[in-house]
């Protein structure tokens, strides 16, 4: 019992992990929705990746979601952009992101 217990809580914890770190350029770049892009440059696009899922089981949405745009905000910093706006759902553990430069 204690056993099942032990793994049962060791598979939670790992699950609810994100293993992402926001570098000192994704600290300056902020998610945004179309509507406040409007004034933007548009840069370009980044494609973030992460797993999914742990062996058989599905991580989840929340920390998939948190993992997505804590790497395309990394990603955009480096390059140049300050905004970054979904665009696309996520896949598979990937989704893509429309990076701009707003005033």
């Amino acid at each position: 019992m204690y056993r099942t217990f032990t793994f049962s809580f060791a598979l939670l914890f790992l699950f609810a992990c994100s293993w992402v770190q926001l570098t000192s350029e994704g600290r300056t770049v902020r998610l945004a929705t179309e509507s406040e892009v409007a004034n933007c440059s548009r840069i370009g696009t980044t494609t973030s990746a992460t797993t999914s899922r742990l062996l058989v089981v599905e991580r989840g949405g929340g920390t998939v979601q948190g993992e997505l745009v804590t790497l395309a905000r990394n990603e955009a910093g480096l390059m140049g952009g300050n905004t970054i706006v979904a665009g696309s759902t996520i896949e598979g553990g990937r989704q893509q992101f429309i990076v701009y430069r707003c005033p």
